[in-house]
């Protein structure tokens, strides 16, 4: 085999290595089930290549970033397959008619129902990529929050971000002292016993960007 069969080889991953939970799939777009601890896309440098897109590139041949979640949060991801798809989703989470929910599980005392917060955020840039509120810098933000079930020192509940601010969720709930457990920015009891985030999406509905159908997806929380 010569030098450049053996440079193009190397440029091919393992298979192994591109295998995704795919949930839907169609000609235009596919909704994946992100792992935790997993980049939605590429990060600098090649030990952060591997994430989302990268797969997804290389299983449809085609593939771009509609939205992201957090490397530690697990849970129902798009990835359009053209670029008029990136478009015209893109276009749907800008005007925020994509309804999307997720679940976690906070720490503290009981605290209600349900609730709503809506506090101003920007980057805590000496601390990036943590975020912080600010009401004199901060970008508006809104999260609705209800209490799905409580149990000794914590409580799973439904999320629901009105805006997609960095880390909303998980400021929005530190700020009313609920930190979302196993949060390596935001909560202050973590403990080595925490292998994860407990924060997952759970589910979207949006309608289709072609056949304009109102479509749901939901991913079972794994905790």
């Amino acid at each position: 085999m010569d030098l450049a069969a053996q440079q193009n080889l190397t440029l091919v991953p393992p298979a192994q290595s591109l295998v995704l939970e795919v949930i839907y799939e169609d000609e235009w777009f596919a909704v994946i089930n992100k792992p935790e601890n997993f980049l939605s896309v590429p990060g600098r440098g090649e030990d952060k290549k591997d994430s989302i897109i990268y797969r997804a590139q290389h299983i449809f041949g085609e593939a771009h970033a509609v939205h992201r979640l957090d490397y530690a949060t697990s849970g129902l991801i798009l990835v359009a397959k053209t670029l008029e798809c990136h478009r015209r989703l893109s276009e749907h989470f800008r005007e925020r008619i994509v309804e999307k929910e997720y679940r976690a599980i906070v720490r503290g005392p009981y605290f209600g129902d349900y609730g709503i917060v809506k506090k101003p955020l920007r980057c805590d840039w000496p601390n990036r990529p943590r975020q912080q509120v600010c009401k004199e810098w901060g970008k508006p933000a809104e999260t609705h929050w209800k209490l799905l079930n409580k149990e000794l020192n914590s409580f799973c509940i439904q999320l629901l971000p009105i805006t997609g601010r960095s880390h909303q969720l998980r400021v929005h709930m530190q700020s009313i002292g609920h930190s979302i457990v196993g949060d390596e920015f935001y909560d202050e009891a973590i403990d080595k016993g925490d292998k994860r985030l407990l924060l997952h999406a759970y589910r979207l509905e949006f309608h289709h960007p072609f056949t304009k159908a109102w479509i749901k997806f939901v991913s079972p929380c794994p905790f």
